[in-house]
């Protein structure tokens, strides 16, 4: 359901017409460069839902942490950004909770606070923060389970609580999402290719970490309907479908 900041917004705006959605993120949100295809952020076609009076600007960035999106500037850049009435995606932990990786591992208090200050920093400009915790891995256990890999989800769901900010947890509802789909159909939404078969990885690659452009699609689905679920004012800038697409029906 929608919160009382939510209520809020629609009240003193009427609308989102003419707002801005900021998504601050890590590689699996974020926009890729062309020599990276087929990895694909969620944020992209994400971004493709909505009409034009909703303006989407994805400044999530590959390898990046709560800590060194900060110390890069690139929160700042948001932040001096954010008009009344503007929304904010804040998607972190991947990088986070990285120990083996000293130049963007992000301590659990230090995780907490940086979110805590992103809520805050957003909520001072009048905009609105909606907080989510990273997507699942795609690591199955020998019984066929995806094993949960990521510690600062909890971290992220305690911020969530203690700001009173809105919350989708990605990592549980991807991690449902994928398990359903088994080991063989899962790996077609992430990053396999097999060698000799893309020029942009000509020795091939296994990453069940980054998605491909069918994984991504269904992670912003998903992120859609989680949306939907909360009556989430977002849901009132939807792309209006062609009138020809009201024709069509889905059949089992």
């Amino acid at each position: 359901m929608r919160t009382w900041f939510m209520w809020l917004a629609v009240v003193f705006s009427g609308s989102v017409s003419g707002q801005t959605l900021y998504m601050a993120g890590d590689s699996t949100m974020s926009i890729k460069s062309v020599e990276d295809f087929p990895e694909t952020g969620w944020g992209v076609p994400f971004a493709l839902f909505f009409d034009e009076a909703l303006q989407v600007e994805n400044h999530a960035m590959n390898g990046r942490s709560t800590r060194t999106f900060i110390e890069e500037g690139r929160w700042q850049k948001i932040e001096q950004a954010l008009a009344p009435g503007d929304f904010v995606i804040i998607q972190f932990g991947h990088n986070d909770e990285s120990q083996h990786k000293k130049d963007r591992y992000t301590t659990p208090a230090q995780y907490k606070a940086n979110l805590a200050r992103f809520v805050r920093d957003t909520r001072a400009k009048g905009a609105y923060p909606l907080l989510m915790s990273p997507i699942t891995r795609r690591y199955f256990d020998a019984e066929g389970t995806i094993r949960q890999t990521h510690p600062y989800t909890p971290l992220s769901r305690e911020v969530a609580s203690e700001e009173e900010v809105d919350f989708i947890d990605m990592d549980a509802i991807t991690r449902a999402h994928f398990q359903q789909q088994g080991d063989r159909d899962s790996a077609l939404r992430f990053l396999h290719i097999k060698p000799d078969t893309h020029p942009n990885y000509p020795n091939g690659v296994r990453d069940d970490t980054h998605l491909n452009q069918l994984g991504a699609r269904e992670v912003a689905q998903l992120v859609l309907q989680a949306l939907k679920t909360m009556e989430h004012p977002l849901v009132d800038s939807l792309r209006a479908p062609s009138p020809k697409h009201l024709t069509f029906r889905y059949a089992e």
